[in-house]
């Protein structure tokens, strides 16, 4: 059967252009519902935008909206990204910087101030709208700039990785609107920071519902025999050398739903209480027993 893939990478195209639009407006409903008009300032390029607002405007200043100043903070760091990423990272990088900074100042009008003052509801639930949207621009391929591209940067000449670099940097900016806001509030933008970044990589790999189970037994055969017939779960019997003792034993390779781990530990427990057994998380399972793996499909 032929496959057209031209059709393949127009429907691709077309959800991820529907996924960044989708996730840049609900970024902006966050940061304008719940966290620019409540004084928090989450990390980022628009933590950095909100924190020279206000600022501004305590001093007699101009309104320099948020929306603006991030679209031009991020035409400067996209010479960075040229260079550190190339023309292919920063083509990637644009609908999701031009959609957010528009819907940004955009929805601002129109959008109502929620949580009342009520400064950990409005990081609670600004950190989850937003994180929403940035896993579901992030799953799409893009993103919306900002310091991620400094990281980068950085931490090609640090012993540090980007996630952690990411970690401090928009810790950093919240911690920088205090003497704007209060210390209060910086406290606050922490927790929305920690909740955007949770729930944003929440989206991205999905919820976990399988596990993993890594089983090394002298009773191999039992084991697998009873996931198959008594769990209905498909097992591999994978070869493995123990480097100390140098001998070749079986191991198993089970993938299983979070509802059969414990009847798997029972399993174990009884045909062998000495067996080394290791469960991990699985993010997304595709196949027999588990959902189908279509094209295209990433939600």
């Amino acid at each position: 059967m032929a496959i057209d893939f031209e059709a393949i990478s127009k429907r691709n195209l077309a959800r991820d252009g529907a996924l960044v639009i989708v996730g840049t407006l609900l970024f902006a409903v966050g940061l304008n519902c719940f966290m620019e008009p409540n004084g928090l300032a989450p990390g980022g390029i628009s933590g950095v935008a909100i924190i020279i607002r206000a600022a501004v405007i305590a001093q007699g200043g101009p309104d320099i909206p948020v929306g603006i100043q991030t679209l031009v903070m991020n035409a400067l760091l996209m010479v960075l990204a040229w260079r550190a990423g190339g023309p292919r990272y920063v083509a990637k990088s644009l609908a999701g910087i031009v959609f957010c900074s528009v819907f940004i100042d955009l929805t601002a009008p129109f959008l109502p101030v929620l949580g009342n003052g009520d400064l950990l509801l409005c990081a609670l639930w600004g950190g989850v709208v937003s994180g929403t949207g940035l896993g579901l621009v992030f799953r799409a391929g893009s993103n919306t700039g900002g310091t991620d591209i400094i990281c980068q940067i950085i931490a090609r000449h640090s012993m540090f990785p980007v996630g952690t670099w990411v970690i401090i940097t928009d810790f950093m900016i919240a911690a920088a609107s205090a003497p704007v806001f209060s210390v209060e509030n910086a406290l606050y933008a922490c927790i929305a920071t920690y909740f955007m970044g949770k729930v944003c990589d929440m989206v991205i790999d999905g919820p976990s519902r399988e596990r993993v189970a890594w089983i090394i037994s002298s009773e191999h055969e039992a084991i697998a025999q009873a996931v198959l017939e008594d769990l209905d779960r498909g097992c591999t019997e994978v070869t493995a050398k123990g480097k100390y003792t140098g001998k070749e034993r079986p191991m198993l390779f089970c993938i299983l739903s979070r509802s059969d781990i414990a009847p798997l530990k029972d399993i174990v427990a009884e045909v062998d209480p000495d067996a080394i057994v290791v469960i991990t998380e699985a993010h997304e399972a595709f196949g027999e027993g588990f959902r189908k793996l279509e094209s295209g499909a990433s939600l």
